[in-house]
């Protein structure tokens, strides 16, 4: 079995570290989840404040006790981290009773490499107790050594007419989305290996350990090749709509297995399955949800496909604003929407009772075509619909139409 090693990253900051710092001020317990090599444990050790115990069980030793004694883990005033808390969900329990006997903010960080609120076992173990954060693979800005996402939070808050020259004030810096869809976010691909060779190694070591000891953590699959088959399947659809027994079909396996497959692809963090915008005004809306992946590198690996298309550069923005989303105190949704006649925006954001509409094209010449089904959202949705966006690898930003605003993706993300 191949092993994964941490990266150090702890000079580049992480977008999320401020909203753990006020969690911990406030909740007994604090829950970082996302997928495993995303920097959970680099955050948990270098970036939690306080003097903190640090327990990972990864260490078979720490995993015995959890086991045989929990309390002399989660006994005693000093603050604990617990990295990998998913491994022994019992121990949870333990948790709970401690926070119920006194009940003190920062008291626990845990960290888990699977979504605990998909897990049957430990769903309600930490309710009222916890607050949970996501931890995403780095976000092109926090590569860039920024700590932050793209500029949603600027957009949202300034007028409709003032978003070209926010986006014109933003620094001149084009980049290839190509080249950042290769090596993803996952920060030893995306900051420390150089070639696509290298990242190769990596992504190959990573699906192995994944298969071969993570996902047995969340289910027993004796299956590992036709799991590995799905996975590359799913990848090679990214971008749209999930028919279930569809891709079934395609890789020989039943609807209520492809069914389990998906769900423990999505409980660790690596499949994203994105909804439909659900009010229905006019029109009849499909509500299935479209697939996508947490990290693009992934997922081309997956796939075995050497050429980025239009649907990475779709999951590229959809990553950022998950990462903004997931991030935030103020709730916010992302959504796609779609009309049986094939009307499609690609994203939507829902945040403060306004709705947000982006296409992402992988053009350099956006035209007013490119807009058309923009504007039928907005006129469907009305004083609701905010101006759109049309987010294109060129460098042109200008209004191609009252309601909607070509920008260079760059320059958002």
């Amino acid at each position: 079995m191949i092993i994964m090693h941490t990266v150090d990253t702890a000079t580049l900051p992480r977008m999320v570290a401020r909203a753990l710092d006020a969690r911990l001020r406030v909740m007994p317990a604090v829950v970082v989840m996302g997928a495993r090599q995303t920097g959970k444990s680099t955050l948990a050790v270098d970036l939690a404040p306080g003097n903190r115990r640090y327990l990972s069980l990864d260490d078979l030793d720490v995993v015995d006790t959890a086991r045989r004694d929990p309390d002399a883990l989660v006994g005693g005033a000093q603050p604990v981290t617990l990295d990998e808390v998913q491994r022994e969900p019992d121990l949870l329990r333990a948790v709970k009773l401690a926070i119920d006997r006194k009940r003190t903010p920062g008291r626990f960080l845990l960290t888990g490499s699977a979504n605990l609120l998909l897990m049957r076992r430990v769903s309600e173990s930490l309710a009222g107790r916890a607050s949970y954060l996501t931890l995403w693979p780095m976000t092109r800005r926090e590569q860039s050594g920024l700590g932050r996402c793209g500029l949603w939070d600027e957009l949202l808050a300034a007028r409709d007419d003032e978003w070209l020259d926010l986006l014109a004030a933003q620094p001149d810096t084009p980049e290839d989305w190509r080249a950042l869809a290769r090596r993803g976010g996952f920060p030893t691909p995306a900051l420390h290996l150089g070639t696509a060779h290298e990242r190769a190694v990596w992504f190959d070591g990573y699906v192995r350990t994944y298969l071969e000891r993570d996902l047995q953590d969340l289910s027993a699959i004796a299956a590992l090749p036709d799991f590995r088959r799905l996975m590359r399947a799913a990848c090679l659809r990214m971008g749209r709509l999930l028919n279930q027994t569809e891709l079934g079909r395609d890789v020989s396996l039943a609807q209520p297995t492809v069914h389990r497959y998906l769900n423990l692809l999505e409980t660790s963090y690596l499949l994203v399955r994105l909804p439909a915008y659900a009010v229905n005004r006019t029109k009849r809306l499909i509500k299935s949800p479209k697939l996508y992946w947490g990290d693009t590198g992934l997922a081309l690996h997956l796939a075995q496909d050497e050429a980025p298309g239009g649907a990475h550069l779709e999951n590229l923005v959809l990553h950022d604003l998950l990462a903004w989303r997931d991030a935030r105190l103020d709730r916010a949704e992302v959504f796609y929407w779609r009309t049986a006649v094939g009307e499609e925006v690609d994203l939507v954001i829902e945040a403060g009772g306004r709705l947000l509409p982006i296409e992402i094209k992988a053009t350099g010449r956006p035209r007013l075509g490119d807009a058309k089904h923009l504007r039928t959202f907005g006129s469907e949705y009305g004083r609701k619909a905010r101006a759109a966006l049309l987010l294109h690898t060129g460098s042109t930003l200008e209004w191609l139409a009252p309601d909607v605003l070509a920008a260079p993706w760059w320059r958002v993300l």
